[in-house]
């Protein structure tokens, strides 16, 4: 088919960075419409596999195909297209004449048509609708996300928050009708465990207001110089209070000679809180916890080792997921929200650091945070 073209192609505004994919048999089109659209980072393939492939290896912005074309039409690419990503846009073009292609476009998804002879003015146009309409998209695959996570969450919260809450009024209730009598052997125990429970609720509205904090302003945790060593012991005192709680040691092997670091001070505080949490409530009763920091050249190596059921390899992965928590006995009833590895990789990456983990199943779990101190 002969390449036919009238207009002037206007600049309007620029897209430097916008990737458009030409697909047309006719180099000649494929150039003129390279040459109209300077300011996009332009691709171009003489048929539909040629494109295919293309699309398979990189993100495109916008395909403009012909639709009459050897080898694999524009048809069947914009079909493949829209299986590979449902939000690609695809503009297609074709001849005046071609009214029932046109519709059988239309049925299969494009975006939109040019007709040609092509107008240079109308395809800039149509190009910058489109992409309009990629941005559009994009926030509506987006939005539906959220709001199947902000669903998701909000079950996970109501699910969790319940326990707590339920013991604590049963236990208030009780003392309020006389059921609970202070002299009762059984009183203590109940207080103690009603104790528990608002500890635990206490942790939780902290775990939430910490991810809110991180993940609404990721960029804007003021960073400090922070005394290494000071903060490390009051996490070892503050732990090792816990471990009367299942009768575990707390092995602290902590260098006395750490520099400062310049960090997010309450980032480092729950991330390496998280870590010592999770090593305390996966160790068995009776084990031990080891709790160690040393320099390793100029990064700081904060780790948690616990003698723990451990993680299986295939599962490691998935345990820095939001939410995600490893359920070693089955039962459904693992305390927390599961966001402590998943902020603590966040932390870390953050500070230009990592979160590295080590595991296995019957064999405990070894978690690094390594940061880079700076001078």
């Amino acid at each position: 088919m002969k390449p036919e073209l009238q207009g002037q192609p206007q600049l309007i505004q620029r897209h430097e960075g916008r990737c458009v994919l030409i697909v047309d048999d006719e180099p000649l089109i494929r150039d003129i419409c390279k040459r109209t659209l300077d300011d996009y980072r332009v691709l171009q393939a003489a048929n539909g596999s040629e494109a295919l492939e293309i699309l398979r290896k990189q993100p495109v912005d916008v395909v403009l195909s012909d639709i009459m074309m050897p080898d694999m039409d524009g048809l069947t690419l914009l079909q493949k297209a829209k299986e590979l990503d449902p939000t690609q846009v695809v503009v297609m073009m074709t001849g005046f004449a071609d009214k029932e292609l046109v519709l059988r476009a239309l049925r299969e998804n494009a975006d939109d048509f040019l007709t040609k002879p092509l107008n240079l003015v109308q395809l800039r146009t149509t190009l910058s609708k489109a992409l309009d309409k990629k941005r559009l998209k994009e926030e509506l695959v987006y939005l539906r996300r959220m709001d199947r996570l902000k669903n998701d969450f909000l079950g996970l919260v109501s699910h969790k928050l319940k326990t707590p809450v339920t013991a604590l009024s049963l236990f208030l209730q009780n003392l309020a009708n006389g059921i609970d009598d202070p002299n009762d052997p059984d009183y203590q125990e109940h207080l103690k465990m009603a104790l528990d429970e608002s500890h635990y609720l206490q942790s939780l509205i902290s775990d939430l207001l910490q991810h809110s904090e991180a993940m609404l302003a990721p960029d804007t945790n003021p960073t400090e110089e922070v005394e290494t060593n000071d903060l490390l012991q009051t996490l070892a005192i503050q732990f090792n209070d816990r471990t009367t709680e299942k009768n575990l040691t707390l092995l602290c092997e902590l260098d006395s000679t750490l520099p400062t670091i310049v960090v997010d001070r309450n980032g480092l505080y729950y991330t390496l809180t998280a870590l010592l949490d999770n090593a305390f409530k996966f160790s068995a009763r009776g084990g031990t916890v080891t709790f160690s920091a040393v320099m390793d050249g100029e990064t700081l190596r904060v780790c948690v080792h616990d003698q723990g059921p451990g993680i299986a390899r295939e599962e490691i992965p998935k345990v820095f997921e939001k939410f995600y928590q490893v359920d070693p006995e089955g039962t459904g009833q693992v305390r927390g929200f599961g966001l402590g590895l998943y902020f603590a990789r966040h932390f870390a990456q953050f500070h230009r650091g990592t979160l590295t983990l080590e595991s296995a199943p019957h064999a405990g779990t070894f978690v690094c945070l390594n940061l880079p101190v700076k001078a």
